[in-house]
């Protein structure tokens, strides 16, 4: 008798249970990937996964889609994961192919998305003898996963794939490692497939009392100025509908980080958008309060309107591009923070009230505990107030002087006010024409705090960016993730020249796959929102910011349309505002995958600032 057999039969003692039929290693991963509804995994081969991937071909559930570069499948299982709630699943081979796939391990990690990364390793007896292609991929992604595991029995796979997967989708999403040597995913065994997951001190279900509930409403009750800050929690727990319901029945206004954009309508009378360094003016002052501009940072804040006395946050983790200098932030106002992980509590800012809760239990209640026993009072002054302050300073634009005086209106425009394409312009333009309905994806940069401002998201799952890690080239592949999962809706990346540039190489994914992801290139020709920071605080010294070529001005480097045409990708370019509405039609009638390239001033800035580390007195919110 094999010891694999006498290890099988060790498994199933003092159990019903019939072991199958006998399998490989790489079989019976590709069995568990199906038992757990995995319907598409984006993988890229190699010599240490190759066993996996001759396995996937004999799969009839799992489609394998192949990015064109790793990082690229791990952005795009990313991608797929954020639109969906499940977990993205992508896979590499071991050492280059393994590291490739960090940053976007790093991105769930840091936004909280469920993802189990796959990766081919080399023989267990080759491990730590620097081996071809050897990396210890299970040490480097530490700091930014969830949970990993490196497989060294073959009858440990089942348990573990059903382990990951448990722990990548519950609790505080996030990504899950499976590093699997080339000799278990060879070798054979008879696998017995687990129904359930049982680890000791991992507590997924945890829920507020209503006793600690009650005290929230005692809170609200005694307040004047609430105001309702959630983010990203709401999204993956599931929690928008619990959260609309209890901001409406307690009239309570609500503003989101750009994580939670969605989750209740931009458009809803009780939205304040989102805050932070680019966000709302209006929000930001309903938080922290409006104060006169300060000349330079030493000088005094001087208060013109107070801002919430009672801050409820849900889901949120005080990071430092919403509250700017962290003292200075909801200054005065209890806080009152509910979060899933109790990690988070107290680590960036300090709670009067903290409540360690699964959110969508915690807003569901708190929405019928305010029905049957009313706490909220109208809070009309308030809303007066935040009425005032959305009038006086709403999302804006204008052709400013410094377009007109441009090298832009030199070299392309000739001077003509009515011929400029503000990024603004186009945003708004995509709004109306896909009627707010599009998934829109981003790469990083001032194209995704402009998307974020001027799409008006309506529902959870809308907006797909990497926000915590801000990883540029992050939107188009994102894009392929969310379009394969959703092949009936309309996908758009909004992306910048330089972060579309990075992962230029999914185009053919797209075209191969017959992925139908639409892009819209903002091109400035500069890495536009670090050469704003040079604008403001180095006097406008150019440090490596531009990207064109400085032998030729006039000329857009590189040319998008020569580019996507030899990966047999259609794309048009827009220069002029009169061409702008039909050219993007064309690109949302479009059956196939297809980019609009839209060339726009370099010299645009995204308002409202506030720069790091400052507060909303240093906020500058008009040009």
């Amino acid at each position: 008798m094999s010891k694999t057999t006498k290890q099988t039969k060790k498994v199933l003692a003092g159990k019903s249970v019939e072991p199958g039929p006998t399998m490989s290693g790489s079989e019976i991963l590709v069995a568990c990937l199906e038992r757990e509804g995995v319907d598409t995994i984006f993988a890229y081969p190699g010599g240490a996964s190759l066993e996996i991937h001759q396995a996937l071909t004999r799969s009839t559930k799992i489609r394998t889609v192949l990015p064109r570069h790793e990082q690229g499948g791990a952005f795009a299982a990313g991608g797929y994961a954020r639109a969906t709630g499940r977990a993205g699943v992508c896979m590499a081979t071991s050492g280059p192919g393994a590291t490739n796939l960090v940053s976007g391990i790093a991105d769930a990690y840091m936004d909280s998305v469920p993802l189990v990364a796959i990766t081919g390793q080399v023989a267990q007896a080759m491990i730590g003898k620097g081996a071809f292609q050897e990396t210890d991929i299970y040490g480097m992604t530490l700091p930014v996963v969830k949970h990993s595991y490196l497989i060294t029995d073959i009858n440990d796979i089942p348990r573990i794939i059903k382990e990951a997967f448990h722990i990548a989708q519950s609790g505080r999403p996030g990504p899950v490692l499976l590093d699997l040597p080339k000799n278990v995913q060879q070798g054979r065994a008879q696998p017995v497939f687990p129904k359930e997951v049982s680890l000791r001190g991992y507590q997924t279900d945890r829920r507020a009392s209503d006793l600690e509930l009650s005290q929230i409403l005692e809170l609200i009750g005694k307040s004047e100025r609430p105001v309702l800050y959630v983010g990203g929690g709401i999204v993956t727990g599931n929690a928008s509908e619990e959260l609309r319901r209890f901001a409406e029945a307690a009239q309570i206004p609500v503003t989101t980080t750009i994580m939670g954009c969605g989750v209740i309508p931009e458009t809803h009378p009780l939205s304040l958008r989102w805050l932070g360094m680019h966000g709302a003016a209006f929000a930001n002052w309903a938080v922290s309060g409006e104060f006169e501009p300060r000349k330079n940072p030493n000088d005094p804040m001087k208060r013109i309107a107070h801002g919430a006395d009672l801050l409820l946050a849900f889901g949120v983790r005080f990071d430092d591009r919403v509250t700017g200098k962290t003292d200075k932030f909801c200054e005065g106002g209890t806080i009152v923070h509910v979060d899933i992980d109790p990690s988070e509590i107290n680590k960036n800012k300090p709670a009067n009230l903290a409540v360690i809760s699964d959110v969508k239990h915690a807003l569901g209640r708190l929405a019928e505990m305010v029905k049957r026993q009313p706490v909220q009072k109208k809070f009309t002054a308030w809303h007066k107030q935040i009425e005032a302050w959305k009038a006086k300073a709403p999302f804006g634009y204008l052709v400013t002087e410094e377009v007109m005086k441009s090298q832009h209106m030199r070299d392309h425009l000739y001077g003509k006010e009515s011929e400029v394409i503000l990024p603004q312009m186009a945003i708004e333009m995509l709004y109306e024409l896909s009627k707010g309905e599009a998934i829109i994806t981003t790469g990083v940069g001032q194209h995704q705090m402009w998307t974020a401002q001027f799409y008006k998201f309506k529902y959870p799952r809308q907006l797909l960016t990497s926000a915590g890690l801000g990883a540029m080239g992050y939107g188009y592949p994102a894009a392929l993730g969310a379009k394969v999962a959703f092949p009936d809706r309309q996908v758009v990346d909004i992306d910048g020249d330089g972060s579309f540039l990075m992962n230029v190489q999914e185009l053919a994914t797209a075209h191969i796959e017959k992925i139908a992801a639409k892009a819209i290139i903002l091109n400035n020709q500069h890495l536009g929102m670090v050469m704003q920071w040079e604008d403001r605080f180095f006097a406008g010294n150019r440090g490596n910011t531009y990207l064109g070529d400085p032998l030729n001005r006039k000329q857009i480097y590189p040319d998008y349309t020569a580019v996507c045409k030899s990966f047999n990708v259609q794309c048009e370019r827009v220069m002029y505002r009169k061409d702008l509405r039909a050219a993007m039609q064309r690109l949302l009638d479009a059956k196939d995958a297809y980019v609009l390239d839209i060339i726009v001033p370099y010299t645009e800035h995204v308002l409202p600032f506030i720069p790091a580390g400052r507060t909303v007195a240093d906020m500058i919110w008009r040009p």
